[in-house]
């Protein structure tokens, strides 16, 4: 068992990201691959949620009545979009500039979206919904981080996970490619970090949880990034109670 106080935050990841924040909503700038990965994500996580919870495909709003945790909600890309399909939204962010620029961009597009700098681990209670995307890999301490994201998610609740795989072709894509001609700001990803799929299914079965559908996110120069079954650059995880 890891310790739920262990702190995850790595404050040069968190200066890193905070320091885009002025720029995070902006399509065609430093977070213009997190626009272009957001719709392919959001996918995935529309299908998930009927899955889980019977939700009609055609519903507009199937997190009615619901929670939602968004970790590492850096300025609300995602979080924005899950208040809109009707959860009760909070995020929650290492970097306290992408929270300002996280409840500013909400308050303009009148969504109520509750938000917290720190860790996750500062927060109480579980929610219905938990999502964490492309974040694992810049914590501290992965295992405790893990465990810190299954204390967050009700008993029959429903998590969301995304990261990059630890292959050479993520290496080459995101990092000699995508950081090296500016796709992605320059030292975004450490390759040592990234987690295997078998890796982290094994910490997820450690803090009580299991993936029940894993999908890989790829790159086609005619397709663009797609859901597919290689899970070699990037995958995203639908996660339940074990």
């Amino acid at each position: 068992m890891t310790n739920a106080s262990t702190a995850t935050i790595t404050p040069r990841e968190a200066a890193h990201f905070g320091a885009l924040a002025g720029d995070w909503w902006n399509p065609k700038g430093s977070s213009a691959m997190l626009h272009k990965l957001n719709p392919v994500r959001l996918g995935f996580i529309r299908e998930a949620i009927n899955a889980h919870w019977g939700a009609d495909a055609r519903a507009m709003r199937p997190l009615s009545g619901k929670t939602a945790l968004d970790v590492g909600c850096g300025a609300g890309l995602l979080a924005e979009p899950l208040a809109r399909l009707g959860a009760m939204v909070t995020g929650v962010d290492a970097a306290p500039e992408n929270i300002d620029a996280a409840r500013a961009h909400a308050q303009a597009g009148g969504l109520a979206i509750t938000y917290h700098a720190g860790e996750v681990a500062q927060l109480r209670g579980v929610f219905d919904l938990v999502t964490c995307l492309e974040v694992i890999e810049h914590v501290a301490d992965p295992a405790a981080f893990i465990g810190q994201l299954a204390a967050r998610l009700a008993p029959h609740g429903l998590m969301i996970l995304s990261t990059p795989s630890r292959t050479a072709k993520s290496k080459l894509g995101m990092v000699t490619l995508a950081e090296g001609f500016g796709m992605i700001p320059k030292g975004t990803h450490d390759w040592a970090k990234f987690i295997m799929p078998d890796e982290l299914g094994a910490r997820l079965a450690d803090a009580g949880l299991k993936a029940i559908e894993t999908r890989g996110i790829s790159f086609s120069l005619t397709r663009g990034l797609h859901l597919s079954d290689d899970l070699s650059l990037n995958y995203i995880m639908a996660v339940v109670r074990g």
